[in-house]
Formats: structure tokens, C-alpha cells, sequence
């Protein structure tokens, strides 16, 4: 495992040149010894293509002089050879040269994952899932594609331009002036499209994220939609980005209609000019040329410029897998990090906080979320945070997360400056428990257990029991092993609370963290839930976040926040006998219930 994610960063540091051709490059040579081996195999595979021209030229010429028989077999014994050792040394290239393509998409995936991982909880907030995994999945198999499909030309008309020089130098070395026509006239259509074609892929890719980011924002807001008859509306959103995608690809569709009817027009114009240039200088004798050697001639500016106007029609497609190799670089160059290395490791955790004058302060924000707070809190001490709407209640969280750093101030964890630590292994002693906690498609089974190796079926068991979640899941046909759906869509919201609360259980946090757990529950669940809770909570430090203030009477302080800033604090009764801002919240909460 440590192995896969010191190879992600690797990766990450050669990924992240902002040239893409570079890195792709660089990329490849990764594994140097599979990448010769597939390069020579396919020197050997292609012999054939470039050698047998010069096998027909020679039997021309013996038919033509009236040569022996067995000269004719001798060079059909020579193609012979060469034709049947074309399938072990493609078989030999395929296997090395996809074997480096596969392992290289898999690295590029790996990476984005760990540095998905680095990114900060900003980064998250501001870029839609969708678009991350359209990068994960459609830009990396745009990368993989762009390999299939472009190397085997290029390499192909590699090959076949150096042995058209060799043979013609050795044959008719005056001819070869004739050849240089094909390379300035290809580089000169590859330099007039490449660029339109990079402008046009990066507008149409920028478009399909947006799409992405369209349909994933509708899949989302469906439950929302259809229960405000909001259909149509959503269909609409939906449709619009769909025509701009269309827009996009039917003008890049367009260029590529340009790109392939020029480069084939170009390229078969000189094919002609080279046959007729030929057949010319042997009919006049400019150049002493046998009928056999206008074969050859005209055979090897066949396959030269049948290469290059693969390579020009395959500039949309490398164009495409360059464009895509921009986007995962997008990920791997951002530079809004969470930065853990180097940082001091973090063994045990004993569950004293302590707040120095924090503030934060979002960015493009006119004033701070959280302004000079300073608290103490205890090791196993019960914390809850109130306040009105905006008062900086879940940034509290989230600077004890690390989710977000302070702008000013420091916080301290069991002496130590957060900011001198590895958040990584500081959370492996937190646990959250959110409002909507988060399932993924699994078995009961495996979200309890998520990250945790070799955990024994008892110590499950006891987990389900304290969150009183045993009962129901005894109830189902499959047990613990009863998978959850997407999101945890097969249970209702009280039974994902209490899986959430067993997850946290098994983990035995020492820092607990409550977000509203139990806002969103029904009476008879919310009693569940909370019977659950008081048990996880038991010798550890808690902070929790609640707008319903019945559900924090019994923590040993509440702490009141107006606008970032700690108004009030104290127990429960203590707050009510004082007639603040608790006591309002608390006589505003009654009224309504």
C-alpha cells in the first residue's frame, strides 16, 4: 500500500509539467525495460513493409532480364521469413508496449487519487464531483487512447522512412531529393491545424466538465426536483448544456473533417508526383532507372506518405489525449494543498484542545467566520456550539478537523501547535458523525469496518449493540452482510445515523465530533440515535454543533457564537438563569415547538 502511494507521488512530480507531450513522454520511460523490449520487437514486426518492395523491384528485374527461376524462390524464400516472424514479434510488442500503456493509465489514476487526497476541503467545496471523475475516468482513457492509436503510426512511419532512405541511397541516391518534398509539406499542415485543433479540444473539454458537472448536479437534486414538479426545469438545465457540448464537437468535428481531407489530398498528390517523376527520368534517361527501381520508388512514397497522413489524420486524437493530459495536470499542479509531509507523526491522542485566539476568514469573505476565539477544553470534556445561522458553528468543526487552517491564532492538541502535525494521523483518532452520514455501495459489513484491517466479528457485533443498530440489522434477510445501496438509499435516515455511530465505535476515537447528527430523524429514531451517542461519547472529548438546543442540555459547556465571535458559555442551567443569547434561543425554540 505504501509502495502504491510513493509511486502516485512520483508520478505527480513527473505529471506535472505543463507540457503534456512531455509528460507523456516522461511517463512512458517509467519502465524503460518493457518500452526497448516493445520498441525492438516492433523494428523486427515492421521489416516486412519497408523490405518487400525491394523483393517485388528485384523479381521485376529478373522477369524483365529474363533471370533464373530459382533467383525468383530465393527471394520468395527471403519475404517468406520475414512475413511469418511479423506475428511472435507483434505478439511480443503488443504485449510490452500495452502492458506500459495499461500500467501508465493506472499510474496517472492512482495519482489523481492521492492527490485528491492532498487537495484541501476548499478545493472540494469550489469543483464539482463530476468533473473530478470525468479527469479520473474520460481524461485518462483519452491518454490511453491517444497511445493505442498514435504510436503504432509513428513508429510505423519511422521505420519505413529510414529504410526508404537507406534503399534509395543504396539504389538511386539521386532520387532522394524527390523524398524531402513529403516532410516539409506534412509539417507544414501539422503546424496550420495543431494548434486550431488544441484550441478547439480544450473549449469542447471545458464544455463536456460542465456537462458533467450539469447531470451530476441533476442526479443529485432528483428527490428535490420531482417533489416541486420541477422536471422540466431540470431537463432544461440539462438540455442546454447538452447543446453547448454539441456546438463544441460539431465545430471540432468539422476541424477534423479539414485535418483528414487535406492531409489525404496532400499526401496522394505527392504519391502521384513521385510514380510520374519516375517513370519520366527512366523513359528519358535523366537517371539510369530500371523498370524494377519505378516499383520501388514509387512503393516507398506510397507507404511514406500512407504514414504521414495517418499521422496528420490522428491529430484530432492526440490532439484530444493532449488536451486531456492538460486536465489531469489542472489536478496534479494545483497547488491548494493540505500539507502533512514532514510534518510530526501523531501516535496517541489524549483529547485536550486548546484555542489561541483563532480566526478564519474565507477567501473573498469581507469579514472573519470565526474571530478571536480562545477556549480550553479538556480531555473527555462535552462542548456544543450554538448560535443563529452563520455564526461560525461549523467552521468551529472544521478548524479542529484541519479542514480548514487558522488565519491567525494557532490551536493546540494535547500541546502541540496543529500546525506542526500530520493531520493524516491526528483524524486516525477522530470521528465524525454528520447530519446525512456518508454509505457507500457495500455491505453493512464493509462500512463498518471502512479502512480497518482484520477486525473481528465480535468487535462488529459489540459495535452494532452500542449503537443500538443490532435490531434492525438482525431483521434483515442478509444480515451485516446486507448491502446498503448507493448512499445508503436502502435504509431509512435514523438507521444510516446508527451504522455512522457504530462506524465511529469501532474506531474508538478519543476526539468526537457531532454535526447536527440528529436533526434530521424523526422523534422515535432520534431517541435511538441519541441512546447511541451517549455511549459513544463516554470518556471522550466532544464537540458538537446543534441547532436543537434540547439536545445538548446535559453537555458540561455550551458555548454561544454571534457573528465568529464566543458571546456566552457555561452548563445548560447556568446559561438559562443568566437571560443572554441562550436564554432567547432557548424561549425562541419552546415558543415555536
Amino acid at each position: 500500500m505504501l509502495g502504491t502511494f510513493t509511486g502516485a507521488v512520483r508520478v505527480i512530480t513527473i505529471a506535472d509539467d505543463p507540457r503534456p507531450l512531455r509528460s507523456v513522454a516522461r511517463l512512458l520511460r517509467r519502465r524503460p525495460g518493457r518500452l526497448t523490449v516493445a520498441m525492438l520487437a516492433f523494428a523486427c514486426k515492421e521489416v516486412p513493409l519497408w523490405f518487400l518492395p525491394v523483393i517485388t523491384a528485384r523479381i521485376i528485374d529478373i522477369v524483365a532480364t529474363g533471370g533464373e527461376v530459382s533467383d525468383v524462390l530465393t527471394w520468395f524464400a527471403i519475404a517468406g521469413v520475414m512475413l511469418l516472424q511479423n506475428y511472435p514479434m507483434h505478439m511480443v510488442y503488443v504485449r510490452n508496449f500495452m502492458r506500459v500503456v495499461r500500467d501508465t493509465g493506472a499510474d496517472l489514476r492512482n495519482a489523481l487519487a492521492a492527490r485528491l487526497q492532498s487537495l484541501s476541503i476548499g478545493y472540494h467545496t469550489r469543483v464539482s464531483a463530476s468533473i473530478v471523475q470525468n479527469k479520473v475516468v474520460r481524461d485518462v482513457e483519452n491518454v490511453e487512447i491517444m497511445l493505442q492509436q498514435v504510436t503504432h503510426p509513428l513508429l510505423s512511419a519511422t521505420m519505413v522512412l529510414v529504410g526508404a532512405v537507406t534503399m534509395t541511397a543504396i539504389a538511386v541516391p539521386q532520387f532522394l531529393p524527390v523524398y524531402a518534398l513529403a516532410i516539409p509539406i506534412a509539417l507544414i499542415l501539422r503546424g496550420v491545424l495543431s494548434s486550431r485543433s488544441r484550441t478547439r479540444n480544450e473549449v469542447f473539454r471545458r464544455e463536456v466538465e460542465g456537462f458533467a458537472a450539469r447531470v451530476g448536479e441533476m442526479a443529485t437534486l432528483v428527490p428535490v426536483t420531482r417533489a416541486h414538479g420541477l422536471e422540466r426545469t431540470a431537463v432544461s438545465r440539462v438540455r442546454e448544456g447538452a447543446e453547448e457540448v454539441r456546438h463544441a464537437g460539431y465545430a471540432l468535428d468539422k476541424l477534423n473533417g479539414h485535418v483528414a481531407s487535406l492531409s489525404w489530398g496532400a499526401m496522394q498528390l505527392l504519391g502521384v508526383t513521385c510514380l510520374v517523376a519516375a517513370a519520366v527520368f527512366s523513359l528519358t534517361g535523366v537517371l539510369p532507372i530500371t523498370p524494377g527501381e519505378v516499383v520501388l520508388l514509387s512503393s516507398y512514397f506510397t507507404l511514406l506518405t500512407q504514414g504521414l497522413t495517418s499521422l496528420l489524420m490522428l491529430i484530432p486524437v492526440g490532439a484530444r489525449g493532449l488536451e486531456s493530459m492538460r486536465s489531469i495536470s489542472e489536478v496534479l499542479r494545483e497547488p491548494d494543498l493540505e500539507h502533512n509531509e514532514g510534518k510530526r507523526d501523531v501516535q496517541e491522542v489524549a483529547g485536550h484542545l486548546a484555542l489561541e485566539r483563532v480566526s478564519h476568514r474565507y477567501s473573498e469573505a469581507d469579514r472573519d467566520a470565526v474571530h478571536e476565539v480562545s477556549l480550553d477544553i479538556r480531555e473527555g470534556e462535552t462542548v456544543a456550539f450554538v448560535g443563529s445561522s452563520g455564526s461560525g458553528k461549523s467552521t468551529m468543526l472544521n478548524l479542529v478537523l484541519g479542514f480548514v487552517r487558522p488565519t491567525s491564532g494557532r490551536i493546540v492538541l494535547d500541546g502541540a501547535d496543529m500546525q506542526e502535525l500530520d493531520l493524516r494521523t491526528v483524524r486516525r483518532h477522530m470521528s465524525v458523525v454528520p447530519q446525512e452520514s456518508a454509505l457507500f455501495e457495500g455491505s453493512i459489513r464493509d462500512n463498518i469496518a471502512y479502512g480497518l484491517d482484520d477486525v473481528s466479528p465480535d468487535r462488529i457485533r459489540q459495535a452494532l449493540v452500542d449503537a443500538n443498530a443490532a435490531e434492525f440489522i438482525d431483521a434483515l434477510p442478509d444480515g451485516w452482510d446486507t448491502l446498503v445501496g448507493e448512499r445508503g438509499a436502502r435504509l431509512s435516515g435514523g438507521q444510516r445515523q446508527r451504522l455512522a455511530i457504530a462506524r465511529a465505535l469501532i474506531r474508538d476515537p478519543r476526539i468526537l465530533l457531532l454535526d447536527e447528527a440528529t436533526s434530521a430523524l424523526d422523534p422515535e429514531s432520534e431517541a435511538l440515535v441519541k441512546g447511541a451517542l451517549d455511549r459513544l461519547m463516554t470518556g471522550r472529548t466532544t464537540l458538537i454543533v446543534a441547532h436543537r438546543l434540547s439536545t445538548i442540555r446535559r453537555a458540561d459547556r455550551i458555548i454561544v457564537l454571534e457573528r465568529g465571535e464566543v458571546v456566552e458559555q457555561g452548563a445548560h442551567a447556568d446559561l438559562l438563569r443568566a437571560g443572554g443569547r441562550y436564554a432567547h434561543l432557548h424561549s425562541t425554540q419552546n415558543d415555536v415547538s
